[in-house]
């Protein structure tokens, strides 16, 4: 195992997000609340909001931050840089005491997502090997200050949504296929011969016991995110890195055993949609599933039983979507508006567009 090193620079700036977090207000114990990451005032946090949008805590954040894993019963999250990103900080959902700054080794960096084990103990987060150009998944001990103490081999190449299956022992990561290295910034370098793929590990062994892949013909379109549905299949959605007037499918489905499943929906609903599938989520029941384009604006729904196209609900530079109570899902969009939203009822306008107010980055999470 690699020691975890930070420089002084970065050591500073985690420190000083650290002691600059204050609570916003007390919060029910009980009540919907939901991760955001956003840019606000210039400044970028993480923020924990409840169903009418308003603001519960408040944590800002070094840089631009990107997804969360979440230790419910414990009331806890940690929030992750975007890639390539060198920092995390955990907290306590309810603000309780400080935050606490953590980062990957000096030659890693985080893909933006995480996920905790069931009994809370350990934390799972997607991580770049770029010297070694291969994808990790690193442990970090989250019951001794994060201290990282492993990691796994994704089996591929740009791992990026790590999700926990029901069994609560196997993990699914989302290979997405693009190798990039931290002194290139974000330059792909390998359109010509990517592989994405669905990997399945063993929690107890690091073992991949299942690999799932696409087509030949579709080695460029890189699976990003993922859900769980009800039935247990994982739901992902894809950005395409190919030609831009090309078409592929862009949201999938993959049963264990089987071979991935691609849904194209509508011709007019995939062109919309513009390469690039930006979150995915189910609804309280799991049996629909939304996707989000912030490129094209749009929330698609589908049947996670028969994977039909349900019809989409515009939203303008949209791409977090987390379940509501009641079947419908609330979105946050990257001007600042915050909608409810569903395959069966009208958009509902919680926050409107406003220049002045947040703007909601990649993902949100319900808590």
């Amino acid at each position: 195992m690699r020691s975890m090193e930070i420089d002084r620079r970065t050591f500073l700036a985690l420190a000083a997000a650290a002691t600059a977090f204050r609570p916003d207000r007390a919060m029910a114990e009980q009540e919907a609340l939901f991760l955001g990451a956003r840019l606000n005032a210039g400044g970028f946090e993480a923020a924990v909001i409840d169903a009418t949008g308003r603001d519960r805590l408040v944590l800002p954040l070094q840089a631009r931050g990107h997804s969360f894993a979440i230790d419910a019963p414990r009331r806890r999250a940690v929030a992750f840089a975007r890639s390539p990103g060198r920092f995390a900080i955990a907290f306590s959902i309810d603000g309780k005491g400080e935050p606490l700054a953590f980062a990957p080794p000096s030659d890693r960096h985080f893909y933006g997502h995480g996920t905790f084990t069931p009994d809370g103990k350990l934390l799972l987060a997607t991580e770049n090997d770029f010297e070694g150009e291969r994808g990790i998944t690193g442990l970090y001990d989250a019951t001794a200050g994060f201290r990282r103490i492993g990691e796994f081999g994704t089996g591929g190449i740009g791992p990026h949504e790590v999700i926990l299956l029901g069994d609560g022992k196997t993990l699914c990561v989302a290979n997405g296929g693009i190798l990039t290295h931290p002194d290139y910034e974000r330059v792909k370098l390998n359109l010509a011969t990517m592989k994405p793929s669905l990997s399945y590990i063993d929690l107890e062994t690091g073992e991949i016991t299942e690999q799932a892949e696409l087509a030949p013909e579709l080695h460029k379109l890189s699976l990003r995110h993922m859900t769980l549905d009800r039935f247990g299949a994982v739901w992902f959605g894809a950005q395409y890195q190919g030609e831009d007037d090309a078409r592929p499918p862009l949201v999938g489905r993959h049963r264990r055993g089987e071979a991935i499943e691609l849904f194209p929906g509508p011709e007019a609903t995939l062109k919309a949609l513009d390469n690039y599938i930006g979150s995915v989520a189910t609804d309280s029941t799991g049996e629909i599933v939304a996707t989000s384009s912030p490129r094209g604006g749009l929330a698609v729904f589908w049947d996670a039983q028969t994977g039909r196209c349900l019809g989409e609900r515009t939203l303008k530079d949209g791409c977090g979507i987390a379940p509501l109570a009641d079947h419908r899902l609330l979105g946050t969009s990257g001007r600042g508006a915050i909608v409810r939203t569903g395959p069966d009822a009208p958009l509902e306008t919680v926050r409107v567009n406003d220049p002045g107010a947040p703007a909601w980055d990649n993902h949100l999470r319900r808590v």
